[in-house]
Parts: C-alpha cells; structure tokens; sequence
C-alpha cells in the first residue's frame, strides 16, 4: 500500500515574490508533492493557506499517513481550531 503523503504549504511567497513565483510557478508544494509523487510507494496531494480549513480537513487528514508542512512566513494565519487538528491527528 502506498505511503498517502499530504504536502501543506502556505503558498505566500509565491504569491508575493516574483523570483519565487518564477521558480515555482505552480508553488512550492506542488514542487515538492511532484518530487515525491516520482517513488511509486507515495501517493501525494496538496493543501494550502489559501483553501477552505487551509485544505486540512478532516477527511484530508484521515487519509494521511505522512504530513509535510512546508511554511515560514504565515504561521499564524493558520486557525486555532486547524491547529488543534492537525496536532490531534499527528498524535494519532
């Protein structure tokens, strides 16, 4: 069974810098998840800031088995409550 692997990132530079977002047109987290997604043993999906519940819903997270949290600059952006749920599914 592959390794269900889930890639967050804040997707803020890319958004605001041009020599990141020349570097990583599609963001860094899809750079990354492409990079993974490359060993037939991981399957990758992607989540932002951005998205409702930053991506991270419950059901996302259920179906994780490897959470990369790829951020810098927009930690505190990220809801409590969302917070408290990736905590209690890492804990899991």
């Amino acid at each position: 069974m592959p390794i269900r692997t889930l890639v967050w990132g804040e997707n803020v530079h890319e958004q605001k810098n041009q020599v990141v977002a020349d570097n990583y047109p599609n963001g860094m987290h899809n750079a990354i998840a492409k990079l993974l997604s490359s060993d037939a043993n991981i399957t990758t999906s992607t989540a932002t800031l951005q998205e409702p519940e930053h991506g991270l819903t419950e059901d996302k997270l259920a179906n994780t088995d490897v959470l990369i949290w790829w951020g810098h600059a927009a930690h505190g952006e990220v809801k409590d409550e969302i917070v408290e749920r990736v905590a209690k599914r890492v804990w899991e």
